[in-house]
């Protein structure tokens, strides 16, 4: 079963006024249990975790 997940990501310009955006999608019970375990195993936020697989793998389909 689908869960509804929402992450914040905040935007990269660093202004303390900038409150970011809402991201709202589906991911299974057990995708959510695994990706916040693993976040926190490494010391990091869902949504910092997010972010860093984000650039990886946009760096990674940009060359």
């Amino acid at each position: 079963m689908a869960s509804r997940q929402t992450e914040t990501i905040e935007h990269e310009s660093g202004s303390d006024n900038d409150k970011g955006k809402t991201l709202n999608f589906k991911v299974t019970e057990e995708f959510k249990r695994d990706f916040k375990g693993f976040a926190a195993s490494q010391g990091l936020s869902m949504t910092d975790l997010l972010k860093e697989g984000y650039a990886l793998s946009k760096k990674k389909r940009q060359t």
